[in-house]
């Protein structure tokens, strides 16, 4: 059984976090924005994974292999280009709507580089 259904492409911030909290946690929380952006502020648990990777068709992160995707960037944009590229290889994937700007403006908690609060921008 999938975790997306074959039209839904899209995930929000609440079902995200349904999907990819805790240790045995269904899916995986790639964030494809650039290293700047990862270091600025991230989701705690995720793993990084710029767009130019899915795009070009490499691998995900071996952590992610195998496993349900709900790819997050800043605003939603570019981790629903990404999506379209994984779904054509066959990884069942989907987007979070708003990205980290919304996962922020939910109150989730946003991690910086040196584990210390970040910022989603």
């Amino acid at each position: 059984m999938s975790l997306f259904s074959r039209d839904k492409q899209r995930v929000t911030v609440e079902e995200t976090r349904w999907h990819t909290r805790g240790a045995h946690a269904p899916a995986v929380l790639p964030d494809i924005r650039e290293q700047s952006e990862w270091d600025a502020g991230r989701a705690p648990g995720s793993l990084h994974a710029p767009l130019s990777a899915p795009v070009a068709g490499t691998a995900p992160p071996k952590a992610a292999r195998g496993r349900p995707l709900v790819v997050i960037c800043r605003s939603g944009n570019r981790s629903q280009r990404a999506v379209g590229p994984l779904r054509a290889r066959g990884v069942e994937a989907a987007d979070v709507e708003g990205g980290m700007r919304q996962w922020a403006a939910a109150g989730h908690s946003v991690v910086g580089r040196g584990g210390d609060e970040g910022s989603a921008a």
